[in-house]
């Protein structure tokens, strides 16, 4: 499979979607509570309530970042994999007019509606760029807060992805992401099973690997908290008309696969390696 052309085809018909005023993640008649219990209820009325219901409808997440990271005013925030916008909208009012929040997606269509949701919401401190979360076109030490949404789990390349966040970040800068994780073992089968489940078409991280990968990078103060941790029962329609036997397998599933929101810091002396920089 070429996962990042699916990637992009996915995300690109949902913007569409989206646009066309249906919803990001099922039907015409899909809202974000009735998806599925990945991405619905992740984000309150009070939080949400002055965005563009475009920027809503096409969240695709597993968490909620912004609600979970410390942004200050006057910070330049980079959501990697940004979508409809959401995330970097909300982010922009935490950091202030004196602040920056970007968005980087490869998906034309979600640049396009993000890009609207942006001027519907009127918000000036916002650019949104093309490009992969695998090579950031961004310099060196730029940025103060990385976050993002269930979307580094969908890299075919998660060391790079690493690699490039370290790159970017300030020395003393916060990797705040949400993602979705693996806890233990799990046979390839059920694991392929759950993840398409999910959404993640790469395949989700363990959690000690996930550490493991960041502080080869070279980030320290490495935390996962997990969010949501998911049930058989949640998936037992879909893995059914898989072929799967839930029941057989149950054991084997409960609260083995989570969202998580995962911090880690870049040390204050650090500068960007001559590995990190830009290709």
């Amino acid at each position: 499979m070429d996962v990042k052309k699916a990637v992009k085809e996915k995300y690109g018909e949902a913007a569409l979607r989206v646009s066309a005023g249906g919803s990001s993640c099922c039907g015409e008649s899909a809202t974000l509570e009735n998806c599925n219990p990945i991405t619905s209820n992740l984000y309150d009325a009070v939080q949400i309530g002055h965005l563009p219901e475009e920027a809503i409808s096409a969240s695709l997440g597993c968490g909620n970042p912004t609600a979970l990271a410390q942004l200050n005013p006057g910070e330049t925030v980079l959501d990697l994999g940004s979508g409809g916008g959401i995330d970097v909208l909300l982010s922009a009012r935490r950091v202030g007019p004196s602040g920056k929040a970007y968005g980087l997606d490869m998906t034309d269509e979600m640049l396009a509606l993000a890009r609207e949701n942006q001027r519907k919401a009127g918000i000036q401190n916002v650019e949104f760029l093309k490009g992969e979360i695998e090579n950031i076109p961004l310099p060196d030490n730029s940025v103060d807060v990385i976050i993002s949404n269930c979307v580094i789990n969908l890299s075919g390349d998660k060391d790079r992805v690493f690699t490039e966040a370290y790159r970017v970040l300030r020395p003393g800068g916060r990797f705040a992401v949400s993602d979705v994780i693996v806890r233990g073992d799990v046979s390839l089968e059920i694991r392929e099973n759950i993840l398409l489940w999910v959404g993640c078409i790469a395949g989700a991280l363990g959690d000690n690997e996930y550490v493991s990968k960041l502080a080869k990078a070279g980030f320290e103060k490495i935390e996962i908290e997990p969010t949501r941790i998911y049930r058989v029962e949640d998936a037992r329609c879909f893995l059914s008309e898989k072929g799967v036997d839930v029941d057989a397998i149950a054991s084997h599933v409960d609260e083995k696969f989570m969202s998580a929101f995962i911090r880690a810091i870049k040390p204050a002396s650090s500068c960007a390696s001559a590995t990190g920089a830009a290709g």
